[in-house]
């Protein structure tokens, strides 16, 4: 089944997207969350310099009605939060994904890390469209049998890990074809054909389905 790793642009309409923005220190760790087209409760851990000043804020939104606060120390504190509007846990929901805990929202963005098939997959991209959620797609990998033969060389495999950790499918791009051959010392026309192959050889894979290899590639964001 395909691994995604997404990173999700929460709605101004869901209260953490403005106080994760207003607070864009602080890390949101989601530790258990539930919810139905009305309601919505989730269990919180604030990490950052000033936890009570975000509960403060927290509370202060109109779709909180209830926060509890079950532990507080230096730097960290324990919440649960109810809320009227649970936006962003009802359209995981639908989506059929299910959460995987703890999850993180920073300065208005969660990421999102799933393993489902690729039917559910697709669902969740028309689920996120639908409520207006806008994403990008940072990973993708397709977990197939185990023991088959290897999709990509090791020389390829190598130079797609490196293009990806020095930020060549980002957008915009954190390093050109050829800074970042001369980082690896190679040449720049070696460079570009390894990685035309290996991109060929995972775009190829991963438009076919259940095939017994494994692919892994980052995508460039929309």
């Amino acid at each position: 089944m395909p691994y995604a790793k997404l990173t999700l642009t929460v709605p101004d309409a869901v209260w953490i997207s403005e106080v994760s923005q207003a607070h864009p220190e602080t890390q949101f760790r989601v530790l258990a969350a539930t919810a139905n087209a009305a309601t919505g409760v989730a269990r919180i851990e604030l990490l950052g310099d000033d936890p009570e000043a975000v509960c403060e804020a927290i509370a202060e939104y109109e779709s909180v009605t209830d926060l509890t606060t079950f532990e507080t120390r230096e730097g960290m504190s324990r919440i649960q939060v109810e809320t009227t509007v649970p936006l962003l846990l009802t359209s995981l929901q639908d989506s059929g994904v299910p959460l995987e805990m703890p999850f993180e929202v920073q300065d208005g963005e969660m990421t999102l890390e799933a393993t489902v098939p690729q039917e559910t997959l697709s669902e969740l991209g028309e689920t996120l469209d639908e409520f207006g959620i806008r994403y990008t797609v940072d990973r993708i990998r397709q977990d197939v049998e185990s023991g088959s033969e290897s999709l990509l060389t090791e020389r390829q495999q190598w130079l797609l890990d490196e293009a990806i950790d020095r930020g060549y499918y980002d957008t915009p791009r954190r390093t050109t074809l050829v800074d970042l051959a001369a980082e690896l010392d190679i040449a720049k026309s070696t460079c570009s054909e390894i990685l035309h192959r290996a991109e060929g050889r995972v775009l190829k894979e991963y438009r076919r389905d259940d095939r017994g290899r494994t692919t892994e590639v980052a995508m460039p964001s929309d």
